[in-house]
């Protein structure tokens, strides 16, 4: 099967489900022929550096001009030049590699090359299955893609959201949101065991800081300062963002700082509780081994709503000030209230849900 697989190098999520796919299509012993391949590296360097560093700049600098633009475009009477550019940007890397692969199916886990891959398909006259993956638990204006025949969503939530934009009912499955299959396998895995492995005490609490695939955590170090106060000892875990690697102390809080690693699902299944961004991935990953969240300064828009969804299902707890976050941490971390937020962060979980978006795409192609 020939398959264009695209994302988007905003931040990394998109990536890692589109890996979660190409593994779950090989797993059901699709013989796959697959080409993964980025948005951004399709723009020329300046379209690239406007869209990707103005995205940047906004989060890092000002966020709250981010959740102005989420907000503006969130509607169907969004200007018609935005739109209309999804189709354009990047046209010719889109053309060369469908072009090079004919693909049955191009999926995506970003919206805008949805558009682009239908003005593809129209141009060089070709015919392949469009389809979209959405990396959220709610359905921005953007994602819902029209020119998509496969939608496939986190929720029944998200289902009902498509609905909004008149996506027809009929082009939209509930999947969940793709995730390594490593994972599933770490659900009801030894704890204690996981921590001796890495050199973590199995007598303190370990807190995992969810900072971004790509280390642009505004609130890193005011979190750290938080953690180090919470009048009891605790180890906490930094990946991406870590300035500098090694083990140091934060007050009460033993700091170990491991930047970028392979390790994060292990480290993840060690972890008592995720404080921090809350990412469609991190969220998909953290329920699926019930891992309860305290969400503290999530990317505005997309992040929040979540938050939201977390929060509604009581499977975390949204520190909206600073002063807020260490009695959100000292609350879930009360064995009562820690197990009460796990069983419910689980029963939000879709561990299959990579195996779910290549089954709806298999039978949509009339191969399943």
């Amino acid at each position: 099967m020939r398959a264009l697989i695209l994302s988007a190098s905003f931040g990394s999520g998109h990536h890692q489900a589109n890996d979660a796919l190409d593994r779950a299509l090989r797993a059901r012993g699709v013989p796959l022929r697959a080409r993964h391949a980025d948005l951004l590296r399709y723009l020329n360097p300046l379209e690239r550096g406007v869209t990707a560093g103005t995205y940047a700049a906004w989060l890092r600098y000002a966020p709250g001009m981010y959740r102005a633009f989420y907000d503006w475009t969130d509607r169907e009477s969004e200007p018609r030049f935005l739109t209309g550019a999804f189709g354009v940007l990047g046209l010719r890397g889109m053309c060369r590699d469908v072009s090079a692969l004919r693909p049955e199916v191009v999926v995506s886990s970003y919206p805008t090359p949805v558009a682009l891959a239908h003005t593809a398909r129209a141009r060089l006259g070709l015919d392949f299955l469009n389809a979209l993956v959405v990396t959220d638990y709610r359905v921005h204006h953007h994602w819902a893609r029209p020119e998509a025949e496969l939608l496939m969503v986190a929720t029944e939530e998200a289902r009902a959201q498509m609905g909004r934009w008149r996506i027809p009912e009929q082009d939209v499955v509930v999947t969940g949101i793709p995730i390594n299959p490593a994972y599933r396998a770490l659900i009801g895995a030894d704890r204690a065991a996981l921590r001796e492995k890495r050199g973590l005490r199995p007598d303190q609490p370990l807190i995992l800081v969810s900072g971004g695939g790509t280390g642009s955590y505004r609130a890193l170090s005011r979190v750290l300062g938080e953690l180090g106060a919470l009048g009891r000892q605790v180890q906490v875990l930094v990946l991406a963002g870590a300035r500098a690697r090694g083990v140091t102390r934060v007050g009460g809080a033993t700091v170990h700082a491991l930047g970028f690693t392979t390790d994060f699902p292990e480290l993840l299944a060690a972890s008592d509780l995720v404080v921090g961004k809350a990412g469609g991935l991190t969220v998909a990953e953290a329920t699926t081994l019930g891992v309860p969240l305290v969400v503290h300064e999530p990317i505005p828009g997309q992040e929040e709503h979540n938050a939201d969804y977390l929060v509604r299902h009581g499977a975390a707890r949204w520190a909206r000030g600073l002063a807020d976050v260490r009695p959100a941490v000292l609350r879930a971390l009360d064995p009562a209230e820690h197990a009460c937020l796990s069983a419910r962060a689980t029963a939000l979980s879709v561990p299959d849900a990579a195996d779910r978006v290549a089954g709806a795409l298999l039978r949509r192609l009339g191969r399943a």
